[in-house]
């Protein structure tokens, strides 16, 4: 079996959380280096990890996989040496701040002949998976309505600093939003038109912590919002179609486990009904109203990609060119927030 060994650039949540619980479980990959401002906190949880402070550091002959999870705006550049350096290379979402900037990656990496990929690990979220099956089995009919929102409370800052300083990139937007266009993308393409409204709502915040994005398509519309100031949220996924509809309730559970300290194994992310959809539809000439057990989120499926791409040429599934498009959309929706109009594309 091939091994992939991988390097990690940061050691803040995303890392923690997302990324070194898999990596750590998973035999394929050899996590190897890990580089850090200051101090080796790494080690308490990894101890045979080796602990870096410079970027440069985890360029070695010996890493084959570099993943980025360092602020936004370090993204491209990081990237970028990572790529030179003859690195296949995980980049935290957004892939860079600017669409022009992402565009340039995805050739640099195409002319070094090395793997470029986003972390868009919510393609595998259950509400994700679920709404891709029942579009797939036309369940629901020919779908009219879609609305997705990530509504959290919190009245306080942002524990990471960066995301506050009200520089462009740093907002909400640019954090949920990403996971939000690239989720509706993957679903049903890119829309002919685009509607936005981006706001801040935190009397002292100085980054943008709401908005409201909808997509049209000549035959649907989409709904995309999150804020910061839901102590009770709506529905997680509203899914219409002209024979039915499809109602989620809550998000995808495992970043809650995660943070809390379960480990991704076995059955470790199991749904209780109470977090299932509601499904009412008509089948083969009956009205069906019942809970249905959503698809199970699988966070393991990115890297299950990953390895098949580097140890076995499997076709990339997020790829640089789909987060070019992703920060194209981002551009426009900043546009047509700062312009009060619809932008056709």
């Amino acid at each position: 079996m091939k091994r992939i060994n991988t390097a990690i650039a940061g050691f803040g949540m995303s890392a923690k959380t997302f990324h070194m619980p898999f990596l750590a479980l998973d035999p394929r990959f050899r996590l190897c280096k890990v580089l850090e401002r200051s101090g080796e906190t790494a080690k308490q949880f990894y101890p045979d990890v080796v602990i870096v402070h410079q970027f440069e550091q985890l360029l070695t002959d010996d890493i084959d996989l570099v993943i980025i999870t360092t602020p936004n705006q370090t993204h491209a550049q990081l990237a970028e040496q990572a790529v030179r350096a003859g690195k296949h290379v995980i980049v935290e979402k957004p892939l860079a701040i600017h669409a022009a900037q992402a565009k340039e990656l995805a050739q640099l990496a195409e002319a070094h002949n090395v793997m470029l990929s986003v972390y868009q690990n919510r393609r595998w979220d259950n509400g994700a998976l679920t709404v891709k099956k029942l579009l797939a089995e036309q369940t629901l009919g020919d779908i009219v309505d879609y609305e997705i929102r990530y509504e959290r409370y919190s009245n306080k800052p942002n524990a990471k600093i960066w995301k506050e300083t009200g520089e462009f990139g740093t907002g909400l937007v640019y954090d949920l939003g990403v996971h939000l266009i690239d989720q509706v993308v993957d679903l049903f393409g890119i829309p002919t038109a685009l509607y936005a409204d981006v706001c801040i709502q935190r009397p002292d915040g100085k980054t943008d912590d709401n908005f409201r994005i909808t997509f049209y398509y000549p035959d649907k519309k989409v709904v995309m919002s999150a804020t910061k100031f839901a102590r009770e949220p709506a529905p997680h996924i509203i899914l219409q179609g002209t024979k039915g509809s499809y109602i989620k309730p809550t998000l995808d559970n495992q970043e809650n486990l995660l943070v809390s300290g379960v480990k991704p194994q076995d059955d470790w992310n199991k749904e209780p009904q109470s977090q299932w959809g509601l499904l009412h539809t008509e089948i083969d000439g009956q009205i069906v109203r019942e809970q249905i057990e959503s698809v199970r989120g699988n966070y393991q499926g990115y890297y299950d990609n990953i390895y098949d791409v580097l140890a076995n040429q499997a076709a990339l599934l997020v790829t640089a060119e789909q987060a070019v498009r992703v920060l194209e959309l981002i551009e426009a929706v900043y546009e047509s927030a700062r312009e009060g109009r619809k932008i056709y594309l």
